[in-house]
Formats: C-alpha cells, structure tokens, sequence
C-alpha cells in the first residue's frame, strides 16, 4: 500500500515548496539561510497544514546537520535532557549546531522550555518550534527573546490549485489515473487553506473509484459528507461557530452556548483558545456588572492548562454557563474605547495638573509640583473634592456606570454621593 498522499508529495527542495513567498522566495529570509549557514534558533507560528514541518526538515537537508525530533505531546524534561545531552557530543564534531525541531512547542510546560533554554543559549543546539498558537502566549519570555518568529500563512486558492496541478502530474499513482478536474470551488472551500488536507481529500477522491475521475463541486462534497467533520476548527465554520459561542454567551443564552462549546470540542478545538475567548467575554461583555466572572474565567484558563481534555471540557462548561446567565455590562469596554479615541486624535499635550505630579527633588517642590495636593485618606470616607483632570478637560466624562445592574447602580450611586452633580 502507497504512503498518504501528503507523504509522497512533501517537497524535497526549497523549489519544490509551494506558499510561504514572503519566506522562501527570491528575496525571502530562508534563501538568505542557505546562502550564509547562519540559522538562528526560530519559531513557525501558522496553522496546520501550511508547511511548517516540511520548511523545518527542508532547512536541515539543504544544510546537512543533524536533526533531531522532539513531539510536545510524548517528550517530557527527560527526553529533552537526553537529546540535548546527544546534541552536545555531535557538536564537538561540527562547526555547527545541530538543529532540534520540536512541533507542537506551545504544548510544552514552563518546565520542559526551561530545560531548553540553556542548550539555545550556549548555540548547543539551534531550536526550530512548530506552534499553531500565538507564541507570545505560549512560549516563555527568556526563550521567546532568544528565537525569531516566522509567521506561515493559510495557502490561498493560487497556492491550492499549484499543489493540485503537482499531484496530478508528479504523484506516482495520481499521475497515472486519468483524473479531470472541471470544479475546485468545493474543493479548495474543505481544504480551508490547509495543503495536507486538500492532498488527503485527493485519496478519498481518488479512493472512492477505480475507473476515469471527474472532479466537480458535487462530487467532492459527495465524496466528503461521511468523512469531514460538520465543525473545520481551521476553516470557515471555525470562525462562525466560535461567533455564534460568544454571541451566544453575550446574549445570556447557556443552551445554545453549551451547544457551540459541544461542537467546539468535537470538532478537535484547542481547549485554551475557547478558555481565552472566555476571559476576553468576561471582561468585553460582563465587565463591573459581575467582576468575579473575570475571575472565574482565569482560574478556568489556567485550569484547562493544567489538566487538558477531556476533563477541561466540565470547567469550560461550568464557565461558560456562568458567564452565560450572568448580568452584563459593556461601560468599561466603552470607556477605554471612548478614552483612547480622544486620546489618538487629541494633539494637544495636555498638562498634568500641578497638585498631581510627583516631586522627589527641591527643585520640583519649588516649581509648586505636588503643592496643594490633598491626601484622600486624611478626610471623612477616604475621599476630598479635588479635580484630577487637565484644565482644559474639566468635567469630561468616559465611564458611563450601566445602571441596569445591581452592581454598577450601586457604584454609580457612590459617585454621585461623593461628587454630587459632577458624576451624575
């Protein structure tokens, strides 16, 4: 039996690749790698499917030096430890540092990064990570300082159809079928951008006859209904499901929040990305009407962490429930958008008021900086009448409490108390 299609056509070199121009074309950052040698240690942030393997594996070929393999998934501080430890015998041979790919690196904890971070320091070895996550989340900050991040891209329609056109002509068994392609409207839509999809969708075509191949719209999707989820976490419906959650939760509807968390989940979503989506709604949509929500959402992030699938599926479900049926409010979401508006437009450099600023030399006490200032905690209820806004802002507001919670009526009502008709 023939190796997955996606096997026999990975590229074997840098022209053979498609996609990515803006990293291997003419002019493209890893040209410049194999014109010099010099490599430094990096990360292929994109998402699946788009070549990150491949460019890694292409990288050490065309360079010749070793390349060792760690999976996030199997590899824990002991495996890292001992390829490093092999990696340090090789390199007493080479010039160069052999090359550690390590896909799946945002599925490593704080512990196994750390147990690489000195073998990237000394140049033992040259890190290559693979992430479909934002490494800045991810990825620790001494190690993250020390590698370069390249950003793939999802392949567009003129990238698929290249890598259709090779399969029909190059593959050693596609080559050989009389195939005709007269639609790729549905193909490349269940392909999503993702090359070793559209290449596996091929076997199933090709699989599903022994005889001549028409490919149209109907006969993919045919082909497809039993054999591609209803939820793509990388296609379009990714992007509508994950919308309709989040209106869903916003819209104080747990059924139907539960529901698209279900097919979330189902369809294979990374647990923190949904975590993440829940800590923005807890701030975004719930905000002071509820401040425990962004609590409980962050304990849930840092607990879907911890533990993973399939047991993070009861603490996304318990917050999204919770966010779900708790009271709204979006006036701090408004407030900071409203501030940072005026702020972005406003050219003039506002003077802070002279009460307000600090004075730490003699020099700024004479210049009246921090004179008249009054210290809230000496008066009645912690709090004195004193104007902290610039003077040409007095009385400008930008956090409109949303009296229609209880918890934001009763913060609006100790504005007024204190401020009488300025906060009203």
């Amino acid at each position: 039996m023939p190796a997955p299609l996606a096997e026999r056509l990975r590229p074997h070199t840098l022209d053979e690749y498609i996609g990515q121009e803006h990293l291997v074309g003419k002019e493209g950052v890893f040209r410049k790698f194999f014109e010099t040698g010099n490599v430094p240690s990096f990360i292929l942030w994109g998402p699946p499917g788009v070549g990150k393997t491949t460019l890694a594996k292409l990288v050490s070929s065309t360079l010749e030096r070793p390349f060792y393999t760690l999976s996030a998934v199997t590899s824990g501080v002991k495996e890292v430890r001992e390829v490093i430890e092999t990696a340090k015998r090789q390199h007493l041979f080479n010039q160069k540092p052999p090359f550690l790919f390590i896909d799946e690196i945002h599925r490593f904890n704080k512990s196994q990064q750390d147990s690489l971070l000195g073998a990237v320091e000394q140049g033992i070895v040259t890190l290559i990570g693979a992430t479909t996550e934002n490494p800045s989340f991810e990825v620790i900050s001494p190690l993250l300082s020390r590698c370069q991040v390249y950003i793939l891209n999802p392949m567009d329609d003129g990238d698929l159809q290249k890598l259709l056109d090779r399969a029909l002509t190059v593959d050693e068994v596609l080559s050989k079928r009389n195939i005709k392609v007269e639609e790729t409207a549905a193909l490349f839509k269940f392909s999503g951008g993702d090359a070793r999809k559209l290449l596996n969708i091929l076997d199933i075509l090709v699989g599903a006859s022994d005889g001549d191949i028409v490919i149209t719209d109907k006969f993919v999707t045919d082909c497809l209904q039993q054999n591609i989820a209803l939820y793509d976490k990388n296609g379009e419906q990714h992007y509508d499901v994950i919308s309709a959650f989040i209106k869903s939760v916003r819209g104080s509807d747990p059924d139907a929040a539960i529901y698209y968390l279900a097919r979330m989940l189902a369809g294979g979503e990374e647990p923190r990305f949904i975590a993440r989506r829940l800590v923005i709604l807890a701030s975004e949509d719930i905000g002071l009407a509820n401040p425990n929500a962004l609590l409980l959402a962050n304990a849930c992030f840092d607990t879907v962490h911890k533990i993973g699938m399939p047991e993070a599926r009861i603490t996304l479900a318990e917050t999204t429930i919770y966010l779900a049926t708790s009271a709204k409010s979006n006036s701090a979401y408004m407030a900071i958008n409203e501030a940072l508006s005026f702020v972005e437009h406003d050219t003039t450099n506002r003077p802070i008021p002279l009460h307000l600023r600090n004075a730490p030399t003699k020099l700024m006490k004479q210049a009246g900086y921090g004179k008249d200032y009054k210290y809230a905690h000496d008066f009645k209820e912690h709090f004195v009448e004193q104007e902290f806004m610039p003077d040409s802002l007095k009385g400008r507001r930008f956090y409109k409490p949303d009296r229609s919670n209880a918890a934001e009526a009763k913060m609006a009502e100790r504005l007024e108390h204190l401020w009488g008709d300025k906060k009203r």
